[in-house]
């Protein structure tokens, strides 16, 4: 499971979707996102952080709250848990519960824990929030724009970049929330790459990089990706199909976007 090691972050890749959960390590801290997906991947990442934890103190990041990224979630209890105001104010977490429990029941899958919402104990509220875990400082932006309740965490001192379901290397942006929001996230990724010194960037599904060309290649794509959207998009879709491996099974995605973009536009003309 293990997609990357080096030094203090190791990140786990599930075998579904390449998602990812990264684990900071620190002299009395570890920090980690989103324990995700099958239960023995999620049992996996348990062992590993109970084989370090001792009497460190455990830190969950929550990216957002789509269901597979807080499948893991009963399985560790003892965290703090971090996360965004709109995702603990979210006001269906019994259908986010439920979407896990009919993806078990769907697969014949049993766990270890039943299935939770977690609940925070602490919420960012606005850009530049920070929380000290030990030697760790993490720093929030809300990142909404795919779900309404995405953060993005900055952990210094060693530069690591936690950007959730954007910049994916696998996945084009993917609009469940507001095409408008997606776009300011994408300025405030950009900030971010501008104001700190980004050594390791771990997106929430695809491969972590330590490449500043990739990073910027990834930043320059989300861009174009969200400009040419609203237009006739036959040479975006041929560029994606050449890009993106499993193009076809998400270009399903692609034209939902679409109609998510050209109806929060056109409803901004009408309002002017």
């Amino acid at each position: 499971m293990i997609q990357y090691q080096k030094e203090n972050l190791t990140v786990f890749q599930s075998s579904l979707y390449m998602t990812t959960s990264a684990v900071i390590e620190t002299d009395d801290a570890i920090v980690m996102t989103d324990p995700n997906w099958l239960p023995v991947e999620v049992e996996g990442i348990k062992k590993y952080i109970e084989s370090n934890l001792g009497s460190k103190q455990l830190y969950i990041i929550y990216t957002h709250n789509d269901y597979d990224h807080i499948i893991g979630a009963g399985a560790f209890s003892n965290a703090i848990v971090i996360a965004s105001e709109e995702f603990a104010q979210y006001p269906d977490k019994e259908k986010v519960v439920q979407q896990n429990r009919e993806f078990d029941e769907g697969h014949y899958l049993e766990r270890t824990y039943d299935h939770i919402y977690p609940d925070v104990d602490v919420v960012v509220k606005h850009d530049g929030q920070q929380l000290k875990a030990g030697d760790l400082t993490l720093t929030f932006y809300k990142s909404p724009g795919h779900t309404n309740d995405g953060i993005f965490t900055v952990v210094e001192p060693y530069g690591i970049f936690l950007s959730g379901d954007y910049l994916s290397d696998v996945e084009f942006p993917f609009i469940s929330g507001s095409y408008h929001d997606y776009v300011r996230t994408i300025d405030t990724a950009e900030t971010i790459f501008n104001k700190y010194d980004i050594k390791v960037h771990v997106p929430g599904h695809g491969r972590t990089t330590e490449d500043k060309r990739e990073m910027d290649s990834r930043l320059d794509f989300s861009m174009y990706y969200l400009q040419e959207l609203p237009k006739e998009d036959e040479e975006l879709k041929a560029h994606m199909q050449e890009k993106f491996t499993f193009f076809n099974f998400m270009s399903g995605v692609h034209d939902d976007n679409k109609k998510v973009a050209l109806r929060e536009l056109e409803k901004g003309r009408s309002n002017c």
